[in-house]
């Protein structure tokens, strides 16, 4: 569905962004990676879906890095086509305890650097006229939990942002939006199931279910595979009237 279409998925390399990287491909997006850490393994990943892969190491808390990383997209693969804003990081602290450099850092790779390349991306996406940018956002862009001051911020200036780019593109075929995922099992989320695990003396299974149970009613982690499989509709034409949504997949937590 999608060959022909190049994609960026920021912060790449592994968890929920490699997820929605390895599923694009599989409709035939060349794909764009960016991130720390090994790349040359996740490249391999997407070159086995038969597309044509690439890797940028932007720091997405640096503009000009950004800036550097769209030249390089524009000059290897023509432009990007499909964009897709993942890159987060994460610090947990009340607000008066909170690390002022912590909360730049934040805003920056969280928030920031979503305006950034989109700012670089939607021109083109207009000249073709097609384009898709979708921000994974999370399910504290819309709810708050206590300790995520930052996080929750960005993630809710994030869903703002989709918001008025969509409305700056609603007559062009150019569609934004927003993905929010609840829980999801990645590496991250793993360690905080063994730390508890090991404070509380607990099965790791059911050290998994209780922090399940305290936000999300179906027990379940979301995949970074079902993601992707989102990410695809919205880049479908049956998603072409879906403009500026903070589309929930959190098993429940928001319903609450």
């Amino acid at each position: 569905m999608l060959k022909g279409k190049t994609a960026l998925v920021t912060g790449s390399t592994s968890g929920i962004g490699l997820g929605i990287a390895l599923t694009l491909a599989e409709q035939g997006a060349n794909i764009v990676l960016n991130g720390f850490g090994d790349h040359e393994g996740p490249k391999a990943e997407v070159e086995a879906k038969g597309v044509k892969a690439g890797f940028h190491g932007a720091d997405m808390s640096k503009p000009a890095e950004i800036e550097a990383m769209m030249a390089y997209i524009d000059q290897e693969f023509g432009g990007c086509d499909i964009l897709v804003n993942n890159a987060g990081i994460q610090f947990v602290a009340n607000v008066d305890e909170f690390p002022a450099e912590r909360w730049d850092a934040i805003i920056a790779i969280n928030l920031s650097s979503a305006f950034h390349t989109m700012r670089l991306a939607l021109p083109g996406m207009k000249k073709k006229n097609w384009g898709r940018v979708i921000n994974i956002a999370s399910t504290h862009g819309l709810v708050a939990s206590a300790g995520k001051s930052a996080y929750v911020a960005a993630k809710h200036g994030l869903v703002g942002l989709t918001k008025a780019a969509a409305l700056e593109t609603a007559t062009v075929p150019v569609t934004v939006n927003a993905i929010c995922p609840g829980w999801v099992l990645t590496p991250l989320v793993q360690k905080q199931i063994d730390a508890r695990a090991a404070s509380e003396k607990l099965d790791p299974a059911e050290a998994k279910r209780q922090l399940l149970a305290e936000k999300q009613p179906s027990l379940q982690f979301t995949t970074p595979e079902e993601l992707g499989a989102l990410a695809v509709f919205l880049c479908s034409d049956a998603a072409v009237n879906v403009r500026g949504q903070a589309w929930a997949m959190d098993g429940g937590w928001t319903a609450q």
